[in-house]
């Protein structure tokens, strides 16, 4: 008479780890580039944070000169580079109201090296709307300056 053994299986076979891995790569390659898309809409969007004091004074100017300031030191701000942020540079306010907001930091690992984003006073009457123009492409912008 013959007597088998039978041997305890424990563990995965190589078949269920090699489709385990395909999937987790298969997760990564849609996952990396959606989250570098993501940090780079994230520094984006630090520009917009760092020019509310620069858009608070273009209004007060506007109000109580009746126009809009052609400068920094017309709107009453420090030099645009002394207005920056972890990613932005500088925030300098051009002729007609208009807020250039550079984007580069050599320090800071950023991707947008080199890009602007500007800001255009819209006189709505008693009210300043703002319009976007950029350098930058539309899918790295600010919600509230994408196109559709």
């Amino acid at each position: 008479m013959h007597s088998f053994r039978t041997r305890a299986t424990s563990g995965f076979t190589l078949i269920e780890l090699m489709v385990v891995v395909a999937i987790i790569a298969i997760l990564a390659a849609i996952a990396v580039p959606q989250y570098q898309d993501y940090l780079i809409r994230a520094q984006a969007a630090e520009g917009l944070e760092t020019v509310a004091g620069a858009k608070t004074a273009i209004w007060e100017f506007r109000n109580n000169t009746g126009h809009f300031p052609g400068s920094n030191l017309s709107a009453g701000l420090p030099a645009s580079t002394s207005i920056n942020g972890k990613y932005v540079s500088s925030i300098t306010l051009l002729s007609t109201g208009k807020v250039q907001i550079a984007y580069a930091r050599p320090d800071a690992n950023i991707r947008l090296q080199g890009q602007t984003l500007t800001l255009s006073p819209i006189d709505n009457g008693g009210s300043i709307g703002w319009s976007c123009s950029s350098t930058m492409a539309n899918r790295y912008l600010p919600s509230i300056c994408r196109s559709s």
